[in-house]
């Protein structure tokens, strides 16, 4: 048979021929007048216009018209006829006449035939065919022939899958560039080595960027998403929103969106959102709810739920749990609570938590532990902290440190601490603080202080402070304290996030550097706060710089909330003062409060007092 070129072809199928890149339009009267030219020339019987005039029938679906175009081209020993024949004749119900022309076409070299063929194979479950067609096709450079060579590959999970994907993806076939993205993106994430074999399911959006896999990962979305693959699109834009690229990320989300894709459109309301652009996310997020995306509609009832319009946020969240998003039952759970619908709230909960959701079996062992449910509530705070909750983990500890339980805590402590719970590092601290190590205490100290928590800053410091060489408690004047040590810093930021005991501290620190104006600030601001601490070293301090009636005044304030030795100031004051009846009173007063030197002090000027005043 005299066998010509591929010169007619068709496109996008997934049964025949398609070159790298999209169709490009065509002016329809120049196509016209393609068309009429072809057609004179294959009725003068050039073979070469039948085919094509063939093609461009059977592109436009005329059947009837294409079939005997593409009958006499074939006749004439054109293969590319040959392979339009058979779509033409699959496109009309006939399989097996089909593959009987495209096995004519694949025979004398027509890469498109034999992927055609190869796929006709693998439909009838015949793989070794199938695999050797679209073999035939993939090794002449076919694209759509080595992606579904790849595919095959990898449905059987040989290695060989990664190399066609790749060569696939090379001659532009977008799909492929997808999964081979997909592929290099997991094995970025978990660390893999070797061939790039599987294409599995999807997972969380956007690669491991950074490692050279996450970075090819990278390259082949953008490829993929060039081409108009709107899932890669997607991906992109995780990619780049985790990056911070935010204004590219956007337009990548908005490109799938507009496909689509309602995930896309999701992300794309996020990132409004964030920017302060309430009503366009909300728009994105009804698109993509309406869509069947339940994190979308969970956006929406958060959104009305923040303006109180707490009907149309239950709509939403019922949206989400039809969507199978789980997230819906917990925020109606969290809704109901927050109006005090508590019955409501413990459904909700439960059914979220029955369906695995472990912040919902978190909520619903606080809700039947504050209704003193405490047996009812363990189970559940259990399931919460094996599934990952750290704040299940932490309050189980709470449980077991209030029955006393404290060995037990102490491990459910250290695994919220593991996973970074501040509040669990700081009790984790206290613990080895008690036990005596140190060393421990102070790495679950700082872990907790650089959390953000006051009490561990302050505990931390503590720690550093007994290291260093003893130095007056409280003196004022010249020091050679000149220079703030770390503990002191972890003392300050604990005294501005409003812990008293720190700042009493930094005031004395400060005091002892000569810094009277700065020790007075720290010293006013923990007795504001209710420090009787503080109201009696700023006492001390407004005493010593000639202020003795203000400095009365905060003793006052720290005797009344217990401070002994400010009783015994007040004492002193008023002896010197001449009102005897007065001193005696807060002489009682420091010996009732202590401690014990403070007492033996006030005993005796009391025992003055009173000689003086019945003498």
């Amino acid at each position: 048979m005299n066998v010509m070129g591929d010169k007619a072809t068709l496109f996008e199928t997934g049964r025949f021929v398609q070159p790298s890149g999209e169709e490009p339009t065509r002016d329809e009267a120049a196509e016209a007048a393609e068309e009429a030219r072809h057609r004179l020339q294959a009725e003068a019987g050039d073979v070469e216009s039948m085919s094509v005039l063939g093609a461009m029938l059977l592109r436009r679906g005329d059947l009837d018209g294409a079939e005997p175009r593409l009958r006499a081209a074939t006749a004439a020993g054109d293969r590319a006829a040959a392979n339009n024949l058979g779509v033409l004749l699959h496109q009309r119900g006939y399989p097996d006449e089909a593959a009987g022309w495209w096995r004519i076409a694949a025979v004398a070299g027509s890469a498109a035939a034999a992927h055609a063929l190869g796929r006709h194979h693998r439909e009838r479950g015949d793989e070794p065919a199938a695999e050797y067609w679209l073999r035939q096709s993939a090794e002449q450079g076919h694209a759509l022939g080595a992606y579904a060579l790849a595919d095959l590959l990898e449905h059987r999970g040989d290695a060989e899958a990664g190399q066609w994907m790749r060569a696939a993806a090379e001659r532009g076939h977008r799909e492929a560039a997808y999964r081979l993205a997909r592929a290099l993106d997991r094995r970025a994430a978990e660390g893999e080595t070797g061939q790039e074999n599987g294409v599995g399911t999807e997972t969380p959006a956007g690669a491991a960027t950074g490692t050279p896999d996450g970075d090819e990962a990278e390259q082949w979305y953008r490829q993929a998403a060039a081409r108009g693959h709107r899932r890669a699109a997607l991906h992109l834009g995780a990619i780049l929103e985790r990056r911070g690229e935010l204004k590219e990320a956007g337009r990548w989300y908005l490109t799938s969106a507009k496909d689509g894709e309602p995930r896309a459109a999701c992300a794309l309301g996020f990132l409004l959102r964030d920017a302060g652009d309430a009503e366009s996310a909300a728009v994105w997020w009804l698109r993509a709810a309406q869509d069947g995306d339940g994190n979308a509609a969970n956006a929406l009832g958060a959104l009305h739920a923040e303006r109180g319009e707490t009907q149309t946020a239950e709509r939403w969240y019922r949206a989400a749990m039809d969507a199978g998003d789980d997230n819906g039952a917990y925020n109606l759970g969290l809704l109901c609570a927050e109006q005090g619908r508590i019955a409501q709230a413990e459904q909700w909960y439960r059914r979220a938590a029955y369906a695995g959701h472990r912040e919902a079996a978190n909520a619903l062992a606080i809700l039947l532990l504050q209704g003193g449910d405490t047996s009812g509530a363990e189970p559940w705070f259990s399931k919460a902290a094996e599934a990952g909750s750290v704040d299940a983990a932490f309050n189980l500890g709470i449980l077991y440190a209030g029955r006393g339980e404290d060995r037990i805590a102490l491990r459910c402590y250290e695994q919220a601490a593991a996973a970074g719970h501040t509040e669990a590092a700081l009790q984790v601290g206290i613990a080895r603080l008690r036990e005596g190590d140190e060393a421990a205490a102070e790495r679950h100290l700082r872990c907790a202080a650089g959390g953000g928590s006051a009490e561990a800053a302050y505990r931390l410091a503590a720690v550093l402070d007994a290291r260093r060489p003893p130095v007056p408690e409280h003196e004022l004047g010249e020091s050679s304290l000149n220079v703030k040590t770390e503990c002191e810093e972890w003392y300050e930021r604990a005294a501005a996030q409003g812990h008293r005991r720190a700042q009493v501290r930094v005031g004395m620190l400060a005091a002892a550097r000569g810094d009277v104006v700065e020790a007075a600030r720290w010293y006013r601001t923990a007795a504001e706060a209710g420090s009787r601490n503080g109201a009696f070293n700023l006492g001390l301090l407004l005493a010593r710089e000639g202020s003795e009636p203000e400095a009365a005044v905060w003793w006052e304030r720290a005797a009344d909330a217990g401070h002994g030795r400010a009783a015994l100031r007040l004492a002193l004051v008023y002896a010197r003062r001449g009102e005897l009846a007065e001193g005696q009173r807060w002489a009682d007063r420091a010996v009732a409060l202590g401690p014990a030197e403070v007492a033996e002090r006030a005993g005796r000027l009391r025992d003055a007092l009173r000689e003086e005043l019945s003498a």
